[in-house]
């Protein structure tokens, strides 16, 4: 960009200064009338030619300045079409510019947002200060990273719906370091993440069914005694103390069994907060164990970090582990070893869970996790799907291994917390 005014006034001076200039310099120059004549002609000519090539320049500067407006609007039109949040930021964290997306989102339409800050608009629009709290916070980790940072952000927008975007942020900087700015994109995936917690809901049901069969029969069998002594009672006429123990012991039995049911049917709080991995794993052994027992399969744990903390939903690494074992029973059908192995290094805790079942066929193995996905006759293909899902919601990993006719195991590693 240049300024007009000043190039015209610049243009001008130099004109006034080169024809007064040479006139006197012409003046005072003893020459004859030819002489004269041609020096004259010379002036006007070099004066002509200065004036084309600064109008050239000119012209050629207004070109590429026309150029440049016409991509910058090329530019302009695309991110205003973009169905994303597209934000530009200074180095100071003032805002520059918004698509039409972004001030239809947090309401700018009639609001001067150009050069404000988070803070101030947030000041200015008291609705979505949390949601530009947010942003300051995730500008600062940017920042800071030196590199391209990737987060989820959530807030409630003037009509009640929480949103939720994945919120992509770009630092850019000087040759020398400086910061320069800073670009986020942010997309709305709202949507997406219902999607995917009516498919982790629909998997839970799922499991909690095929597990009710196994767990139908563990409360058979009580139920069966007790039935069987409440008969003899009522042939004796008489109250046998040591029948009503067992009685009470097989109530108790029965009580544990529904409250496990219970406990993993009840509402996904999204508790995220430190607990301990051994509980949630010997909770899920607990519950798995009936239906291991009714196929000939026998679990063999090795924890060897029994204080190991994970920062998580215990719910949903509950439902992870859960999955896994229960696929791991489920391909030994004539019996095995569950194998359930926890260590701890470098930062992070490592479950190994492997069986001496059918395995899968490469070409499988290849597919497993994809969505509907299923080696079951009667699956939904979800399982393993929804546990990739929360595994890396809980910044971890999750790796099969497997060869047919040996069996399979299943990596999974979880970042180390501390207990709070």
């Amino acid at each position: 960009m240049f300024n007009k005014s000043k190039v015209m006034a610049t243009y001008m001076i130099g004109s006034v200064v080169w024809i007064v200039a040479t006139d006197v310099l012409l003046n005072v120059l003893p020459v004859g009338r030819g002489v004269y004549a041609v020096l004259s002609a010379a002036k006007g000519t070099v004066f002509v030619l200065l004036s084309a090539v600064f109008l050239y320049q000119l012209l050629k500067k207004r070109e590429q300045l026309e150029k440049t407006e016409e991509n910058e609007q090329q530019l302009l039109t695309l991110i205003n079409s973009m169905p994303d949040f597209v934000c530009f930021k200074d180095s100071e964290g003032r805002w520059l510019r918004v698509n039409d997306f972004g001030r239809r989102l947090y309401g700018l339409e009639q609001i001067d947002y150009i050069g404000k800050t988070d803070r101030e608009l947030g000041e200015r629009m008291p609705f979505f200060q949390k949601a530009f709290e947010q942003c300051i916070e995730s500008d600062r980790e940017a920042w800071e990273s030196g590199t391209v940072t990737r987060r989820e952000e959530s807030f409630e927008t003037p009509d009640g719906e929480m949103k939720t975007f994945d919120v992509i942020k770009v630092p850019l900087f000087e040759e020398n370091g400086k910061r320069k700015g800073l670009l986020t994109i942010g997309r709305d995936i709202t949507q997406q993440k219902r999607a995917e917690e009516l498919l982790r809901k629909k998997e839970k049901l799922s499991v909690l069914g095929e597990l009710a069969a196994g767990i139908a029969h563990e409360i058979r069998n009580p139920l069966t005694s007790m039935k069987g002594f409440i008969q003899v009672m009522q042939e004796t006429r008489e109250v046998n103390d040591h029948y009503m123990r067992i009685m009470l012991s097989e109530l108790d039995r029965i009580n544990q069994i529904v409250s496990e049911l219970l406990v993993l049917a009840k509402p996904q709080s999204h508790d995220y907060r430190p607990f301990l991995l051994g509980e949630a794993l010997s909770y899920v052994i607990s519950l798995i164990g009936h239906e291991a027992t009714l196929t000939n399969v026998s679990v063999s744990v090795h924890n060897n970090a029994p204080k190991a903390y994970v920062h998580g939903d215990q719910n949903q690494i509950v439902q992870v582990l859960l999955n896994i074992m229960k696929n791991a029973v489920e391909a030994m059908p004539n019996g095995g070893t569950l194998y359930v192995r926890v260590s701890e290094a470098e930062g992070s805790v490592c479950i190994d869970i492997a069986d001496t079942g059918i395995g899968i066929p490469k070409e499988r193995l290849q597919k497993i996790g994809e969505p509907f996905f299923t080696l079951k006759e009667k699956g939904m293909g979800l399982g393993l799907t929804t546990s990739m899902k929360i595994v890396q919601e809980h910044k971890g990993t999750m790796r099969i291994e497997s060869e047919v006719g040996k069996g399979t195991v299943v990596h999974l590693t979880f970042p180390s917390a501390r207990a709070s």
